[in-house]
């Protein structure tokens, strides 16, 4: 570690969370103890500093039931990513929000990465550059093609692990309850108050599971055409009907 990002852990208030990580479940019960066991890891030598938060939206509380680590905080809610994600912003207590789904690893280190990003003037939020885990060649031109597009636009998806200053988070009033794009959706009034956001450009990797249940070819042009019609105007819960 560089004497720079030593000096700025050694300043860190050991009394108190820095950042609070939340992973909206559903349905993660298989999944859950991996994700928790991978994002303690990544968190490293500052896991002190961290809280981990998982917010179920299934009714059954299925994931919660399953969860093996007593250090976590479980938490339900109606189900909806984004209103999991509020829910679960309003019990974190640090000062930084990182948004994780359960299906994303971060890289080694990432929680370091992140608070010394978080540092830099008026950065407000952020997110990584993605990869996706599976071998096929096939993914490492969508892997670019997500890279560009979010540098470009300035707005990540929400597999690209989204983090934010709670301050900001709570002025623009927090994830919209919307069918789907909460994550473009508050991204984009981010930029439009012009807040900075950040890219890290060592990535998260998410699973392949979706483009190899429904073809690698058809999610990618989906979603691209989603993020779309979102853009001019089309309301979320109709694009829900083609997202499944």
């Amino acid at each position: 570690m560089s004497r720079r990002k030593q000096i700025n852990v050694r300043c860190l208030n050991p009394l108190r969370p820095v950042i609070s990580i939340i992973i909206p479940v559903y349905g993660e019960a298989d999944r859950i103890n991996r994700t928790i066991a991978d994002l303690k890891s990544s968190a490293s030598q500052l896991l002190w500093a961290t809280e981990i938060i998982v917010v179920d939206g299934d009714p059954g509380k299925r994931t919660l039931k399953a969860i093996k680590d007593p250090d976590v905080i479980k938490t339900a809610s109606p189900a909806g990513r984004g209103a999991q994600m509020n829910h679960g912003a309003r019990t974190a207590t640090a000062d930084l929000l990182l948004f994780l789904h359960a299906d994303t690893v971060l890289p080694a280190n990432a929680v370091e990465t992140i608070l010394h990003v978080c540092r830099g003037k008026g950065v407000a939020a952020g997110a990584f550059d993605l990869a996706i885990g599976a071998s096929h060649p096939g993914f490492r031109i969508i892997e670019k093609g997500a890279t560009l597009r979010s540098r470009i636009t300035r707005i990540p998806f929400g597999d690209q692990a989204i983090f934010v200053k709670a301050k900001c988070f709570w002025a623009l009033g927090g994830y919209k309850s919307i069918a789907l794009m909460e994550d473009v959706d508050i991204m984009l009034r981010l930029r439009k108050k012009g807040y900075k956001i950040h890219f890290i450009s060592d990535p998260v990797v998410t699973s392949a599971r979706r483009w190899k249940k429904e073809g690698m070819i058809y999610t990618t042009l989906r979603n691209w055409m989603l993020q779309l019609l979102f853009y001019i105007g089309v309301s979320p819960e109709k694009l829900k009907a083609y997202y499944h």
